[in-house]
C-alpha cells in the first residue's frame, strides 16, 4: 500500500528472523563483544542486546572504560545454567527452565535487575507451593527481600498451618518454648494479643537485659501472666518484675533501629542455623507473627519471624508445677473449630520495615506511601507502600535525595516532596515528584529559599509549601508560596499571620488550614485558614492543646489533629476540628504517643505510621475508625 504516494511496508517476520539470527550469532560466537564469566564458564554475547534487557548490564557498560573493545563480565554469585536461561530470553523473549532452577533464575534475574522475569519466576513459585515446601519457599523469598512473594507465602502460612506444622522443614525451625505460669481463674488472652506480649518479652530480653536469641531458645523460658493482664519474666517474681504489654499498651517495639547504610541482613536455614546470611535483603529486625493457632485446650503454637530468623514459638500455659510441658504442642485437626472466642487475625499490624519520624506520607490509589524521614541514626530516602488489603509493606522506588523534616502531597495522580533536611546541612531547596506509572522520582523546580519543616499541601491544581524554620532553624517563617506544575513556576502568596514552623498543613473544601506548630520552641494551638479567592490568611477556633509535630487527616468534612509535641513530652491526644460549627473537640487518643508522625486516610479509616514516642524511634501502625472513635495497632480493623 502507498498512502499519499510514500512507500509504507510491514514485515511480520522480520523481527523474529532477525532475533534467531542473533541467537544464533550468540551461540557461534560471531560479533560478540561480551565475555560473561559464571563459576569458571564463559559466555559470549552482544552487549546492546543484553543492555536492552538488563538496567544493572546497562549501567555497567555505560560506564565501560573502552566501549568499543570487549567487556569483561565476572559473576561468583550466578548459577551458570540460568545465566543461559536468562541470555536465550534476551535474545528470544523465551523463559524456559527446568523446575530445579527457577529459584537460580530468580536470583540472576535480581542481580541483573530484570523485574519482569523475576515477577514470572515468583508467580511459577507461588503456583507450586505447598505444605511440603512452603517453608522453604518462605526462606527464599525471605533472603531475596521479595516482600510480594513473602506475603503471598505467609497468606497461604496462615490458612495451612495444620499441615504445615506436621511437615520435616517445619520440625527443623529454631524454637522458643514458652512455660507461662497463670494465677488462679486466669485464662490467657486469643492468640494475636499473646503473642504480641510475648514477642515484646523477646525484645525486651535482647535488647535490655543483654540475651542472645539463640540462649533464650535452649531452654524452656517461664513467664508469668497475672490478672491484670501483665506479662513478666517469671525469674523475676520477686517484686522486681519487668512488664511486658497490658491490654492498654501492646505494639511492637524496635528500640535499634535499622541503618540504610549498613542494613544487616538474616535469616534461618532449612536445619535451624540462626548465623546470618551474607548477600540476603531481609532486615535483621524484622518482629512478625506469621500464623498462631490454639494446639490443646492450654497450649499454643505460633510461627514468627523473631530477629529475622523464622522460627517457631510454642508455650504452654500452667497452674502448677506438675503440667510442665514435656515437647512441643502438636496441632490437633480436630481441634480447629474450638473456642470461638479465640480471634486469630488479631494480631498487629505488620510495621515498616523502618522506624521514621518526620517522614512524609500520603495516599495513593488505595495504598498508604511513607517516604523519608529519620531515625538516631540517618535520614533516609527509602520510601515504603503499605495496602491494607494484604497487611503488607513493599518498597517502592526511593527518593533521590535522603530527606526528613518535610511533608508530601499527592498533585494530578503524582506525589510531590519539597524542602526539608538531609541530615548534613540544615535545610534543602529541593523537591522531587513520583510517578506511580513509571516507578521513578524526578526533580522539581527548587525553592526560592531553603525550607525545612515546612508544611505541604495541594489546592485547586497547584501545590502549596507554608511556613517553616528559618535559615538557622530557631524559629518559623511566615512565608506561603504556590507551584504551577505546567508553568514550572513558585510565586508568592500572602503571608502567615503567624511565624510558624513544624506546623500541619491540609485541605478542606477549597480552603489551606495550617494547625499549631511552633514560633520559635513555643508550641502553639492557633490555627490559620487560607482564602485562594481573596488571597488572605484568617484565624479560626485554636485547638484545645497547643501542639507541634503533629499529624493531621480530613475525614468526613472535618480535620484531626493526631499526636504531636507540646514542648514537654509526645502526645497521645487527638483533637477533632468541625469547620461548620468552628470549634475542636477532643478525640479518642492513640494507643502509642507520637510526635513528628505520619497520618492520612486511606478507605474509612485514619492512619498513624511511624514518629517518636519520648524514647524511641517508630515503625509500628495504628488505625482509627470513625464508627468506633478508637485507635487500634490490629488487623482486624483493616
Amino acid at each position: 500500500m502507498i498512502p499519499n504516494g510514500c512507500l509504507s511496508f510491514e514485515d511480520e517476520h522480520f523481527i523474529e528472523s532477525s532475533v534467531a539470527k542473533l541467537n544464533a550469532l550468540r551461540k557461534s560466537g560471531q560479533f560478540c563483544d561480551v565475555r560473561l564469566q559464571v563459576c569458571g564458564h564463559e559466555m559470549l554475547a552482544h552487549r546492546a542486546v543484553l543492555a536492552c534487557c538488563s538496567p544493572y548490564l546497562f549501567e555497567m557498560f555505560n560506564s565501560d572504560s573502552d566501549p568499543h573493545g570487549v567487556s569483561h563480565v565476572k559473576f561468583d554469585d550466578l548459577h551458570p545454567d540460568a545465566v543461559e536461561v536468562l541470555l536465550n530470553y534476551a535474545y528470544t523473549a523465551q523463559l524456559k527452565a527446568d523446575k530445579e532452577l527457577v529459584k537460580d533464575v530468580y536470583s540472576a534475574a535480581k542481580k541483573l535487575k530484570m523485574e519482569r522475569v523475576k515477577q514470572v519466576c515468583g508467580d511459577h513459585l507461588l503456583s507450586k507451593i505447598e505444605a511440603q515446601n512452603c517453608i522453604s519457599y518462605r526462606h527464599f523469598a525471605s533472603c531475596m527481600g521479595d516482600s510480594r512473594l513473602l506475603s503471598q507465602i505467609d497468606a497461604y502460612i496462615q490458612e495451612n498451618l495444620f499441615d504445615i506444622s506436621e511437615q520435616e522443614e517445619f520440625l527443623k525451625l529454631p524454637r522458643l518454648n514458652l512455660e507461662v505460669m497463670l494465677e488462679d481463674n486466669v485464662s490467657l488472652p486469643s492468640n494475636g494479643k499473646l503473642y504480641t506480649k510475648v514477642i515484646n518479652w523477646v525484645q525486651h530480653s535482647i535488647w535490655e537485659d543483654g540475651e542472645s536469641l539463640e540462649h533464650l531458645m535452649e531452654e524452656i523460658q517461664t513467664l508469668y501472666y497475672s490478672a491484670d493482664h501483665k506479662l513478666l519474666d517469671g525469674n523475676l517474681l520477686d517484686g522486681q518484675a519487668d512488664m511486658f504489654g497490658s491490654d492498654d499498651d501492646i505494639h511492637f517495639v524496635q528500640k535499634k533501629t535499622i541503618r540504610e547504610t549498613d542494613l544487616k541482613q538474616v535469616s534461618s536455614n532449612s536445619s535451624g542455623s540462626l548465623s546470618p546470611v551474607a548477600g540476603t535483603h531481609t532486615a535483621k529486625h524484622e518482629w512478625k507473627i506469621i500464623a498462631s493457632e490454639k494446639a490443646t485446650n492450654n497450649s499454643y503454637l505460633c510461627l514468627a519471624v523473631l530477629n529475622g530468623v523464622l522460627s517457631v514459638i510454642s508455650l504452654h500455659g500452667r497452674n502448677s508445677p506438675q503440667s510442665s510441658p514435656t515437647g512441643t504442642p502438636r496441632l490437633l485437626k480436630s481441634m480447629s473449630f474450638e473456642a470461638p472466642q479465640e480471634d486469630p487475625v488479631d494480631q498487629p499490624m505488620t510495621p515498616m520495615h523502618y522506624a521514621r519520624s518526620g517522614l512524609g506520607i500520603a495516599e495513593l490509589d488505595g495504598k498508604l506511601i511513607a517516604a523519608g524521614g529519620y531515625n538516631r541514626e540517618e535520614c533516609l530516602r527509602t520510601v515504603e507502600c503499605y495496602d491494607p488489603a494484604t497487611d503488607s509493606w513493599t518498597f517502592i522506588a526511593p527518593m533521590r535525595t535522603p530527606r526528613a523534616r518535610f511533608q508530601m502531597a499527592v498533585l494530578m495522580g503524582k506525589l510531590y516532596v519539597m524542602g526539608g533536611s538531609n541530615g548534613h546541612s540544615d535545610e534543602l531547596s529541593c523537591g522531587e515528584t513520583y510517578d506511580p506509572n513509571t516507578d521513578d522520582w524526578t526533580p522539581v523546580v527548587e525553592l526560592r529559599t531553603n525550607r525545612c519543616n515546612a508544611g505541604v499541601c495541594s489546592l485547586n491544581g497547584q501545590l502549596y509549601i507554608v511556613g517553616g524554620s528559618d535559615p538557622y532553624g530557631q524559629k518559623g517563617v511566615k512565608n506561603c508560596d504556590a507551584f504551577e506544575p505546567a508553568l514550572k513556576l513558585w510565586t508568592n502568596c500572602a503571608p502567615l499571620n503567624t511565624r510558624r514552623h513544624q506546623a500541619a498543613v491540609c485541605e478542606l473544601d477549597g480552603f489551606l488550614y495550617i494547625i499549631g506548630g511552633a514560633e520559635s520552641w513555643n508550641c502553639l494551638n492557633t490555627v490559620e485558614r487560607y482564602n485562594p479567592e481573596n488571597n488572605t490568611w484568617t484565624f479560626v477556633a485554636p485547638m484545645n492543646v497547643a501542639r507541634r509535630g503533629a499529624g493531621i487527616a480530613v475525614y468526613d468534612g472535618k480535620l484531626f489533629a493526631v499526636g504531636g509535641f507540646d514542648g514537654s513530652r509526645a502526645l497521645g491526644s487527638v483533637e477533632v476540628y468541625d469547620p461548620a460549627a468552628n470549634e475542636w473537640k477532643m478525640f479518642g487518643n492513640l494507643t502509642t504517643a507520637r510526635s513528628n508522625a505520619g497520618v492520612t486516610v486511606v478507605g474509612n479509616l485514619i492512619y498513624a505510621v511511624g514518629g517518636f514516642d519520648g524514647n524511641d524511634f517508630l515503625n509500628s501502625i495504628e488505625v482509627c475508625s470513625l464508627d468506633t472513635k478508637e485507635w487500634s495497632p490490629y488487623t482486624k480493623n483493616v
